[in-house]
């Protein structure tokens, strides 16, 4: 009992009065502030990735593939946030640096991004740009790049991949093949719409105008046909254009050489046996029409009945062709098949 006969006042058992712990409103504080700061960075990092994503999407309205300098390309490809893809080209377009293959792959990814563009599937996931050697310079070096044109893809996070780098040495800049590329990287599946051609058709057209004239000019004399000299040139024609590897190109679509950009050397030779060049293919094809050619020398000198002195001399200008020439295609084997033991004349 208290004073004056007022009932005494006790707590409940189990239960004391709760204190803030001495010095720790500094740390509440603090606390506070660092998820106030979180909070802002994170609504900064979102508002920064929707102004980069509306600034690509209006570059895109305006043309399928957008131009990088060094500036851009660090801001929207190598600063985060980032959650597209981003294909670039690097290339050298600049008529000074004299890269016909720069432009015919130019063309060909064209093709590709205006695909993507205008298809129904077009969305703010994926991108298509360039980066010009003489507008980005500084990105090359970066990039320790020192071959055009090249195609990459930048995921939307982390570091490409050795496999984020298009292969076009061996599989050629077809829009085909790349679109194939692209939907192994990203998911994103492209349906190539190519521009109409005609030249095929009239190339056709002309030809078949060409051979119908010709029968008509000499239809009452058409014992030419039977020529099996005119048939054996016109099958020999074929056999050269196969073997050379036209049919190749006409399917993988590999550029006709490849120019360094930096000290303007031109490889027309390929160094891997998984691939070729254009230029490659027209050189095997001269070699085995040399061969052949000598072979056929050979033959006449040893089945022809003409004066001896004129049969050696075809004798040996035909020796000679195959000789040289057969060597020629050799090295060609070595410099390609790196490790094969045998030459012959010409390493």
């Amino acid at each position: 009992m208290g004073a004056a006969g007022a009932p005494s006042r006790r707590r409940p058992a189990g239960r004391r009065p709760w204190h803030l712990p001495a010095g720790s409103f500094p740390f509440l504080l603090l606390l506070l502030l660092l998820c106030i700061q979180l909070g802002g960075g994170q609504k900064k990092k979102e508002n920064l990735l929707a102004e980069k994503v509306e600034q690509l999407m209006e570059w895109s309205a305006r043309r399928s593939i957008f131009r990088l300098n060094g500036d851009k390309f660090r801001k929207f490809i190598k600063t985060p946030p980032r959650n597209y893809s981003m294909i670039v080209m690097f290339t050298a377009l600049q008529p000074q640096r004299q890269c016909s293959v720069c432009r015919q792959a130019n063309e060909e990814y064209q093709i590709l991004a205006n695909s993507w563009r205008y298809s129904s599937a077009f969305c703010n996931k994926l991108f298509f740009s360039m980066v010009d050697y003489d507008e980005g310079t500084d990105v090359f070096q970066q990039l320790n790049m020192n071959s055009a044109p090249t195609f990459m893809h930048f995921p939307p996070k982390g570091r490409p991949k050795r496999a984020d780098t298009f292969d076009l040495q061996r599989i050629g800049f077809a829009a085909e093949q790349l679109a194939k590329w692209i939907a192994d990287r990203t998911d994103v599946h492209i349906r190539v719409f190519r521009p109409p051609n005609y030249s095929g058709t009239i190339a056709l057209a002309l030809l078949v105008s060409l051979v119908g004239g010709l029968l008509y000019l000499r239809r009452n004399n058409l014992e030419f046909i039977y020529n099996k000299t005119g048939w054996a040139m016109v099958s020999l024609c074929i056999v050269f254009a196969m073997t050379s590897g036209q049919m190749w190109n006409h399917i993988r679509g590999p550029p006709y050489a490849h120019k360094n950009p930096h000290n303007g050397q031109v490889s027309y030779i390929h160094g891997s046996s998984q691939a070729q060049f254009v230029a490659e293919s027209h050189i095997i094809l001269v070699l085995n029409a040399a061969i052949t050619m000598g072979m056929v020398l050979l033959n006449e000198a040893a089945t022809s009945k003409g004066d001896v002195g004129k049969r050696r001399i075809i004798c040996l200008v035909g020796l000679g062709l195959v000789v040289f020439f057969f060597s020629f295609l050799l090295s060609i084997f070595r410099s390609k098949y790196h490790g094969y033991p045998y030459s012959f004349l010409i390493k």
